[in-house]
């Protein structure tokens, strides 16, 4: 049978894939729409299972709120030339608003909610990858809740923040979550600040002020005077805001009667390990590749 335009045009609006592929699918399947959506949704799948060992290192931070709740996704891509299509921050805003309203930080979980258009993230996901020609992944979610105030801040699309403050008002909040963009604290302050990392870095310091042969009771206190700048470059409160660096966060909050309670901050890639490209060596191979040939 002959596929009309209207059947290509109503499957590339059910599917999301290109014209070509639709038109090719319904013509494998006897212009059934029904086969022909089914046939898309396996084959992209099927390139889903293929392309899911690349790794995927760029993307975009997307933050979704509604009252007194936020939530922060990683959403990642292979290259920073997907990261910025259309179908894909279509699709990191959907997965952000879906993992808001689901009330969920289980990526696997996440993969069977439903996006407002009826399809799960999992298909929508499969059905980009198809798309786009790149291994999509949803990397990682995080809530924040607050009692009191709550602010969010993005660099371009790269680096997100949420802060919770208990006290203070949404500008406050602003410059505390664009601080926590800028600065990358570890911690709200030193309570958080893990023993085992306390105990390390006070080792190598020990260590350090040992070699410059100075009296036992003088290290001591090189020792102490080094922590104490360590924890105010590591924790929030101990850092020199970012936009007045003369008074730190903590001093900054207090004069406002501030507290944070909570904050969140993702970076695109962070902590994935990226292969490293070397474009001469592999121009070299398939030159060789081609002699072999």
């Amino acid at each position: 049978m002959s596929i009309s335009a209207s059947m290509v045009k109503e499957l590339r609006e059910r599917t999301g894939a290109g014209m070509m592929e639709c038109k090719k699918a319904l013509v494998e399947t006897g212009g059934d729409l029904n086969a022909a959506a089914e046939h898309l949704r396996k084959s992209g799948q099927a390139k889903a299972d293929k392309k899911a060992g690349r790794v995927a290192a760029d993307g975009r931070i997307v933050v979704a709120a509604e009252g007194n709740k936020a939530v922060i996704v990683e959403v990642n891509s292979e290259t920073d030339f997907v990261a910025k299509d259309e179908n894909f921050t279509a699709f990191s805003d959907a997965v952000a608003a879906t993992a808001l309203a689901a009330g969920t930080t289980d990526v696997e979980a996440l993969s069977a909610e439903t996006l407002p258009d009826g399809r799960t993230v999992e298909l929508a996901r499969t059905e980009l990858i198809s798309k786009v020609g790149e291994n999509i992944g949803v990397r990682r979610i995080a809530f924040v809740e607050s009692g009191g105030v709550l602010a969010s801040y993005t660099h371009g699309a790269r680096i997100g923040a949420v802060v919770a403050l208990e006290g203070g008002d949404e500008a406050l909040a602003r410059d505390i979550a664009m601080h926590v963009a800028a600065s990358n604290p570890t911690c709200i302050d030193e309570t958080g600040v893990p023993a085992e990392t306390l105990e390390n870095e006070k080792r190598i310091l020990t260590e350090q002020a040992l070699d410059s042969g100075k009296p036992a009771e003088i290290v001591e206190k090189m020792v102490l005077g080094r922590i104490n700048k360590f924890l105010k470059e590591i924790t929030l409160v101990g850092q020199p805001f970012v936009k007045d660096p003369d008074v730190s966060v903590g001093k900054l909050l207090k004069g406002a009667g501030a507290t944070v309670s909570a904050f969140v901050r993702f970076e695109v890639g962070e902590g994935i390990e990226k292969k490293q490209e070397n474009f001469a060596d592999e121009v070299m191979k398939q030159i060789e590749d081609a002699k072999k040939g």
